[in-house]
């Protein structure tokens, strides 16, 4: 059906960005890709080309510079990926978006990790799979038009506001309140780790809004940045995703509409717990190309550095270990291929969108850290990218949910996690 559409809305002119006006692909090319039982069609790979050949001239040749100035120009570069179309892939064509299932947003994570660098492609996701999900299925005509629109075109940069200093990975615990005064808001706390919030515009916030039960008092909360009260109190010097804005920041007395709440009030953590189902999958794809770059860009250095007379790749170990690295990356892949389908049948991947996490944080680990061992000195220089990748990477085990709470979701869906004592 999304192929059906897609194809009609090409022949009628609907498609807007370059990659969608390109695409011409009949439906037999399309029954042919499924009858190979590939993942990605031609349109898909359309799409990713597209991507990349904007990745090469509009960001790549920067990417050095902007991570020596540990920020780089969100809104510049969102506003080009906007006008192409690909911060919107998913979402509703009546809000500017190109309304495709999300396999293409899977695919265009797996492009964008064709950017040099962790920081960028992290950016782009949180706008696209973390801030955004909820405000496209649940907000209303108003929240959307006044904040997913703009999101789409480019024009605006989100944030995500749900870690605190107190509560990471313990969503349930956060303490920020938005208390209702009148037809307002008023907020009040911290959030911390906060992507994109020196160059946001507006913020998914996460906060009680009752004093109810902790899964059901809070709710999701549209929040135009410049509002008074917000206190931007410290830009957090990181050891990776160096051009990545990181922000912790502080709410007193913060007054918003209450008409600025997604979809229904209480149901924050709801809304919160489904974007994660997008945000890890995402997270997994991105992993993809660095690891295979890290990988290629060994073998190469490899066949070329000697020692002892010949190039360090004769070395039975060091290709043996690669092609186990490589290996390991086709498995990944798979499983979020796998996982993909079934979402985007409409089946709750809960549990093996948190094994694609949790395999990519740790892969992406052990790629790095083994390739940068064969680089030998260099590896150990900022003047490579694998050194690069080494660093940012490793944030794939810690943010979004860190590794060991993959694993109490995994082990409750196999009802393996242990019941809580009952209290006496």
């Amino acid at each position: 059906m999304a192929l059906a559409k897609l194809s009609r809305n090409i022949v009628n002119g609907v498609r807007k960005s370059p990659f969608s006006r390109s695409l011409s692909v009949t439906h037999t090319k399309c029954q042919k890709a499924q009858e190979a039982d590939e993942f990605y069609g031609d349109e898909h790979r359309e799409l990713q080309n597209s991507l990349k050949k904007l990745i090469a001239t509009e960001i790549n040749p920067y990417v050095d510079k902007w991570e020596a100035e540990g920020q780089f120009p969100a809104h510049e570069v969102f506003k080009k990926l906007g006008q192409a179309g690909f911060l919107g892939v998913t979402k509703p064509e009546e809000y500017g978006g190109l309304g495709l299932d999300y396999r293409y947003s899977v695919a265009m994570a797996e492009a964008l990790g064709n950017i040099q660098c962790g920081g960028i492609p992290m950016a782009v996701a949180v706008q696209t799979d973390m801030a955004t999900p909820a405000l496209a299925r649940f907000g209303s005509d108003f929240l959307k038009k006044e904040f997913l629109t703009p999101s789409i075109a480019g024009d605006k940069v989100s944030c995500l506001g749900v870690s605190e200093p107190g509560a990471g990975s313990d969503v349930a615990s956060i303490q920020t309140t938005a208390r209702r005064q009148g037809d307002d808001l008023i907020i009040n706390g911290q959030k911390m780790w906060i992507t994109n919030a020196w160059q946001a515009d507006w913020m998914c916030l996460l906060a009680n809004t009752s004093q109810g039960p902790n899964h059901r008092n809070k709710s999701l909360i549209c929040l135009p940045m410049d509002t008074p009260g917000i206190h931007l109190a410290k830009r957090i010097d990181k050891m990776g995703m160096r051009c990545s804005d990181t922000a912790q920041l502080f709410f007193e007395d913060v007054r918003v509409p209450a008409k600025n709440i997604i979809g229904e009030e209480g149901m924050g953590f709801t809304y919160q717990m489904l974007q994660f189902q997008e945000e890890r999958l995402a997270a997994a794809a991105l992993v993809l190309a660095p690891v295979e770059m890290a990988v290629q860009s060994t073998i190469d250095y490899t066949k070329e550095r000697k020692a002892f007379g010949q190039p360090i790749l004769n070395n039975q170990y060091i290709h043996f270990r690669l092609a186990e690295l490589m290996t390991e990356v086709e498995c990944l892949r798979s499983l979020i291929y796998r996982a993909t389908d079934l979402y985007v049948s409409g089946d709750d991947v809960t549990k093996l969108a948190s094994m694609c996490k949790l395999k990519s944080g740790r892969l992406a680990r052990e790629v790095t850290d083994s390739c940068l061992q064969f680089w030998g000195g260099m590896g150990f220089t900022n003047e490579v990218l694998v050194s690069r990748f080494y660093r940012d990477l490793r944030l794939v085990s810690i943010g979004g949910g860190a590794d060991e709470v993959m694993l109490s979701i995994i082990c409750k869906y196999m009802g393996t996690l242990p019941l809580p004592p009952k209290k006496r």
